[in-house]
């Protein structure tokens, strides 16, 4: 069953598209041998000291014990035989969960991307800024997106592909200001949890108002693409882009 949901791009006969991490988005997405990391030596620390609900250390520690060492990985690589440059969230990493080295992997890929007149494209799915941070996650929320600003102005082009969940800081920053706004069917797209919101302003809320089908009813994407249709439809943007 495995195999056949690997050949399938990991998704369900019945349209689900199940989470996958980011070594899956590269092979499916990137021409083969193509990826070469970058940021990789930029590693998490407990700067706060943060203890509650459980001590950050232990929470770092057990993600290093599954080979995990930051929520973003970032790198260039080749799609279609055009090199880019990739940032992609990992939520098996704290919820995927922006924190200061994954806004810095994404800032200086960005600043690389315009530098160099590179397409930066950014796979998001995240639970937003990383609490045990504090004030120290949020701010990269600014960090990224003036960079996002500086790869604009540089008029390389910046692709966003929604995936589920994105959330909190993640789609409230730079998951949703690029040129072209990509979800996955079924995605879950936000900021905040409907209950929440419904608490806040006492409002109905229109049923599957955080799905990417209703996001792209109301103009917040540009397209849902399924993920199996993903890599040509990159090629053929790249495409139109470098022309």
């Amino acid at each position: 069953m495995v195999d056949d949901l690997r050949l399938r791009a990991w998704v369900c006969t019945c349209g689900h598209h199940f989470r996958i991490q980011p070594q899956s988005w590269i092979e499916l997405l990137c021409d083969a041998q193509s990826w070469a990391e970058r940021g990789a030596d930029l590693q998490p620390h407990d700067l706060l000291e943060w203890k509650l609900p459980k001590p950050y250390r232990e929470t770092l520690a057990q993600a290093a014990g599954q080979g995990l060492n930051e929520a973003l990985r970032s790198g260039t690589a080749l799609i279609g035989g055009r090199r880019v440059v990739l940032g992609i969230f990992d939520f098996r990493f704290v919820g995927g969960t922006l924190s200061i080295v994954a806004g810095e992997r994404l800032a200086r890929g960005l600043e690389y991307a315009a530098g160099a007149q590179l397409p930066f494209i950014v796979i998001t799915a995240s639970g937003g800024a990383r609490m045990q941070e504090g004030v120290l996650a949020l701010m990269q929320m600014a960090k990224v997106n003036a960079a996002i600003g500086r790869l604009h102005r540089s008029g390389a082009p910046y692709i966003s592909i929604l995936t589920d969940p994105t959330f909190g800081g993640t789609s409230a920053s730079l998951a949703l200001v690029a040129d072209i706004n990509i979800a996955e069917p079924g995605a879950s797209i936000g900021f905040t949890g409907a209950r929440v919101i419904r608490q806040a302003t006492y409002a109905d809320l229109p049923q599957g108002f955080q799905s990417a089908e209703f996001q792209l009813a109301h103009g917040q994407v540009d397209m849902v693409v399924p993920r199996y249709e993903l890599r040509p439809r990159l090629e053929q943007l790249l495409g139109m882009f470098a022309r």
